[in-house]
């Protein structure tokens, strides 16, 4: 059977014990790094932008239409999802073997679907998260010269952040290790100084004035040279505030959809853990802490400064904009030091997306140079933002938690099935494991097809459906046989 496994199963060795570290030394800090990008936590109080780049919901007052307890709420709970239903499992995969992900994910996919799934979607998909981030950076960089995306200057300064990225992902990313692991003190301390600036308004806050406020029309002067063009006829107005469930629903998309692939990463991160104890504290803590952390200050911060009366109507609400009106009283040039300040801190993450996305193809597809293949996927990255796709990040967070919702539903069906543990590698390609992620990534991604909201929480739905579907059509009969691993687990 072992003759039966490709080299790169084969030859895969579990990570020995006496090198595990424990979680907060390795797992906790990682995850919580990620959660610290601006990018992240800057558009939770909006979830989706009414014009790209304008920093005001699309649905009047956004994630706070029905006040500040109901958006931490469904913040909490997206959260506690993030840890329990996308990274505890692949996180307890890694433990016990000890091997990383595109090798277990071999029982979920086969031998030769492991190529593609998860390892090859991994890969391609971080462009999109260099996309994200170039688009969002860039704003940042260009906004205190009160320029945006349309305008040359934005676009120039994107293409750059995009290939210095990707070129520092191929060939400098141990230079940016070396400065990355304090970085995330920047938008920390950030955090905190505009929630101690903003805390006074919190009293003062009415989510009922908010949404009144979120209804006038946008001005000219608040879109972007592109969309002024688009939308010089009528200004756009906002949509209805969200109901209660709607809040729940919009947060746990943009929250869950952001999270996926770190969720399976967790294989990544638990096979250089101690045993399951750091991976329940090391989720606990850097996840479903992080996100509580970051994204409920981001939270207060926009509601203080609604109840201040700082903002504008229809209010901006985006974090690193509200941070334009309450960063003054700290100085003149204090906003434009703090959006350099989280611009910079947002660098590592880019050369870090590139630094796995090159991983990733250089393991499946290996006979091609990875300058060849980053460079694609740089241009993707560089249209996306160009072009405005990037700037929808709560529908590039869909499609993400489209694409590995299923990827974590099914690896979940999977160990449980096998009685808690990894079941091996799988001849060919699963069939289990792909009609899984097909009908999964269908469901989690037909309503930004067709235009539609058919679909409550699509990454949510995505795991759901790839957890039940997979169980069924295993219990069907419809996986390969197990090949003999020539390794045993750690």
């Amino acid at each position: 059977m072992a003759g039966m496994l490709p080299d790169y199963v084969a030859s895969a060795k579990p990570v020995p014990k006496e090198n595990r570290t424990p979680w907060y030394a390795s797992t906790a800090p990682s995850y919580a790094g990620i959660f610290l990008w601006f990018v992240f936590w800057h558009q939770v109080p909006v979830i989706k932008e009414l014009v790209r780049g304008s920093g005001i919901p699309l649905n009047a007052g956004g994630a706070l239409s029905q006040g500040i307890g109901i958006a931490l709420l469904a913040l909490i709970v997206s959260a506690l999802l993030c840890h329990y239903l996308f990274y505890l499992v692949p996180g307890k995969l890694g433990v016990k073997t000890g091997l990383p992900l595109y090798i277990v994910g071999t029982s979920t996919y086969g031998v030769q679907g492991g190529f593609i799934m998860p390892g090859f979607l991994m890969g391609c998909l971080q462009f999109g998260w260099v996309a994200v981030n170039a688009f969002a950076t860039a704003g940042l960089l260009c906004a205190p010269f009160g320029v945006g995306f349309g305008s040359p200057t934005y676009a120039v300064v994107a293409v750059v952040f995009i290939v210095l990225a990707t070129f520092m992902g191929l060939k400098g990313i141990q230079y940016v290790g070396r400065v990355a692991t304090y970085l995330p003190l920047l938008p920390l301390t950030i955090l905190i100084v505009l929630t101690l600036v903003s805390i006074g308004g919190l009293v003062q806050f009415d989510h009922e004035k908010l949404v009144e406020a979120g209804k006038e029309p946008l001005p000219a002067a608040a879109q972007s040279e592109a969309a002024s063009e688009a939308q010089s006829v009528q200004a756009p107005k906002a949509a209805d505030a969200l109901t209660v469930w709607g809040v729940f629903a919009a947060i746990a998309t943009y929250v869950v959809g952001f999270f996926a692939t770190a969720g399976a990463a967790g294989v990544d991160f638990g096979m250089g853990n101690r045993d399951e104890n750091d991976i329940a504290w090391g989720g606990l803590v850097g996840i479903a802490g992080a996100i509580i952390l970051t994204g409920g200050l981001s939270l207060l911060i926009a509601a203080g400064a609604a109840g201040a009366g700082l903002l504008d109507k229809p209010p901006v609400l985006q974090t690193s904009l509200v941070m334009g009106k309450l960063a003054p009283s700290l100085g003149r040039a204090a906003p434009d030091v703090f959006w350099y300040l989280l611009a910079i801190a947002a660098f590592p993450s880019a050369c870090f997306s590139s630094f796995i996305a090159a991983n990733s193809f250089k393991t499946t597809l290996p006979k091609v140079n990875p300058f060849v293949s980053c460079g694609i996927g740089a241009l993707v990255a560089i249209l996306l933002v160009l072009s405005g796709y990037a700037g929808n990040a709560a529908d590039v967070f869909t499609i993400i938690g489209a694409s590995f919702g299923p990827v974590c539903g099914a690896m979940a069906a999977d160990y449980l099935l096998a009685g808690k543990r990894w079941a091996g590698p799988r001849a060919g390609f699963n069939p289990a494991g792909w009609i899984s992620w097909i009908v999964g990534f269908a469901v989690g991604g037909i309503d930004l097809v067709l235009g539609t909201s058919y679909v409550p929480c699509p990454p949510v739905a995505a795991f759901i459906v790839g957890f039940v579907l997979y169980g069924v059509l295993a219990l069907a009969g419809l996986e390969t046989q197990t090949l003999e691993m020539p390794t045993e687990e750690a």
